[in-house]
């Protein structure tokens, strides 16, 4: 799912200082909200064990759930940095994680990090309450 961002959007919210790894959950700004309800509605369409979405440099952005079949096993957060990168994005400014979990997983986090060395990483529950604002 993509979907055009204007060139006066705000700044990512909430992020912590740089050289912070995770923080107590700072409030996102208005662009990090719509990524968290983006993966919220990614989880839910298909009752996925987490949901993900990521913005890249021109604002579009990128939604996408869990896949779990017998002979493929996708993170959310993988297969929303994956669709970006298809797309033809060139960085990430911030992305969005939604799962029962606790923690985020490294290998999504190193995923983003790819992409998006600067990008924030907004970690959230099912129902949307803020977990964490990551960044490296």
């Amino acid at each position: 799912m993509s979907d055009a961002g204007g060139a006066g959007r705000p700044a990512p919210g909430g992020a912590r200082e740089a050289g912070a790894r995770a923080g107590p959950a700072a409030e996102p700004g208005a662009e990090d909200v719509k990524l968290i309800t983006l993966a919220r509605a990614a989880r839910a369409r298909v009752s996925a064990a987490e949901g993900a979405a990521v913005r890249d440099e021109t604002g579009r952005t990128y939604a996408a759930a869990a896949v779990a079949l017998p002979s493929l096993h996708l993170s959310a957060l993988h297969l929303a940095v994956a669709m970006a990168v298809s797309s033809g994005a060139s960085s990430l400014e911030a992305a969005a994680l939604v799962s029962d979990g606790s923690d985020a997983d490294p290998a999504d986090l190193a995923a983003v990090r790819d992409l998006g060395p600067d990008a924030v990483v907004y970690h959230a529950a099912p129902d949307g309450s803020l977990r964490a604002t990551l960044r490296s």
